[in-house]
């Protein structure tokens, strides 16, 4: 059971792999670019583990910010996450000693993978999820350090590098609609930061997107489930 639960999760996370070393290797360029080598990419890949953030990171540390400005950008970059956290406290709940590395470890590609609650059948369904979580985050190391060597040895202009994570967004979002019979969670994601992004512009429409989003599907949620069991 256990290499099948290894080789499985392995398979699941391929996806993200492909996403996270590139990703990663941009970020690891952005970094090189603004001064910092690669034990700074390899500690902010490991330690922050945030795409976003991390890009975000690159401008705040070359910049010299404070810790509370710092402290504020990270909370409002990082927000949604405290919203995945509440939808995986079902999934998460008898994950034992896998519980605070899983809690750590979340990020929008591994939420995407791991949201359904949906386990391979023959495997150990919390080492399955904790091995997709580890799998994804070594990607992100092994991309953020690889860029900031290539970054050091290879001569070309980082323009645009930021847009990948707009691009992984995207691509995470197409791959939960082809996977998904119910489109609903994904059109009320849509119209939800649509419609805050109207009222509340595009530098304060993240959170009250997100609460949005929180409230409908909560809303929702019994319908939700009802499907699901049917299903």
């Amino acid at each position: 059971m256990r290499s099948k639960t290894v080789k499985l999760a392995f398979l699941k996370s391929l996806p993200v792999m492909a996403g996270y070393i590139v990703l990663g290797i941009g970020f690891g360029i952005l970094l090189r670019k603004a001064g910092y080598g690669v034990l700074w990419a390899f500690a902010m890949s490991t330690l922050i583990y945030g795409g976003s953030m991390q890009y975000v990171g690159v401008d705040l540390i070359a910049g010299g910010a404070s810790i509370i400005t710092t402290a504020i950008t990270t909370f409002m970059v990082n927000a949604r996450h405290l919203f995945y956290s509440i939808s995986m406290l079902r999934v998460y709940k008898n994950s034992g000693k896998y519980k605070p590395y899983l809690i750590y470890s979340i990020t929008d590609e591994t939420y995407s993978l791991l949201c359904d609650g949906k386990t391979p059948e023959g495997t150990d369904p919390e080492l399955y999820r904790f091995l997709v979580s580890l799998f994804d985050h070594s990607f992100w190391i092994i991309g953020g350090v690889l860029g900031n060597l290539l970054g050091a040895v290879l001569p070309f202009s980082s323009a645009g590098i930021e847009f990948s994570m707009t691009a992984l967004f995207i691509a995470a979002f197409v791959e939960q609609w082809i996977s998904s019979g119910d489109h609903i969670p994904a059109i009320t994601g849509v119209l939800s930061t649509l419609i805050c992004l109207l009222i509340f512009g595009a530098e304060n429409f993240l959170i009250p997107s997100m609460l949005l989003i929180t409230l409908v599907l909560t809303i929702l949620r019994g319908r939700l489930e009802g499907k699901g069991e049917e299903k």
